[in-house]
């Protein structure tokens, strides 16, 4: 995963974001769809836990896939 410059983070659309009000959490590639769903299974709360899951195993289908 390629870490994200303050720019190249603004530069993101919030649709980027599995959190996109607060711009948290960007899965705007696979690589940090992976981190976004590590990182709030240790720091997120239950309702931020069922947004990004949500938002990336949309985004990423296969992902949902990989948990069986």
């Amino acid at each position: 995963m390629t870490e994200l410059t303050a720019q190249e983070r603004n530069a993101l659309p919030s649709t980027a974001f599995a959190i996109p009000e607060e711009r948290r959490y960007p899965i705007h590639d696979e690589s940090h769809a992976r981190n976004a769903l590590a990182r709030v299974d240790e720091n997120g709360t239950a309702a931020e836990k069922k947004k990004v899951r949500s938002a990336v195993y949309r985004r990423y289908p296969h992902l949902a896939d990989s948990l069986d």
